[in-house]
């Protein structure tokens, strides 16, 4: 915090609002890591596209909180930021698994007893993936409210 005590605290303040525009806008948008077996390629392709438009405003919101966070800890920051680079990754694989069901949306129905070894797989990864990015996000969104409480909450009151 080399910076004027008065100048950081608006520079955060100013990040914070813009914060808070972008998680109304990703409220918004209501993404849920919930599996359903649907087995129609439409299905499958509008769950792509939602996640997409999700996951690029996720990481303009996560983009943002790391800016906010690098106003005050450096090294801190940094770490969030190796994680949001986690998450971009986590979510590049679910997409890729995603296209995988929609190329063969049969793969999901749970009542297809002659599922092949992939099939089960793939039905396997898709949810091990979702529950992975959703608790990766909930572990960035709570080292952030910590972060915030310590750190920023002060500052901006």
């Amino acid at each position: 915090m080399s910076q004027d005590p008065e100048n950081l605290r608006k520079a955060v303040k100013e990040h914070g609002e813009k914060l808070a525009k972008l998680g109304m806008n990703l409220g918004e948008i209501q993404f849920s890591y919930k599996i359903e077996e649907k087995t129609s390629k439409d299905y499958w392709q509008n769950r792509i596209d939602d996640f997409k438009k999700y996951h690029q405003k996720a990481l303009e919101y996560y983009n943002q909180v790391y800016a906010m966070m690098n106003l005050v800890n450096k090294e801190e920051s940094q770490m969030f930021l190796l994680r949001t680079s986690k998450f971009r990754q986590l979510a590049v694989t679910l997409i890729e698994i995603m296209e995988k069901i929609k190329e063969n949306p049969s793969i999901i129905d749970h009542k297809d007893k002659q599922q092949s070894q992939w099939s089960r797989e793939i039905k396997n990864e898709i949810i091990e993936h979702s529950n992975k990015c959703l608790r990766h996000e909930m572990d960035m969104n709570s080292l952030f409210r910590e972060f915030y409480e310590k750190q920023l909450k002060k500052m901006i009151e």
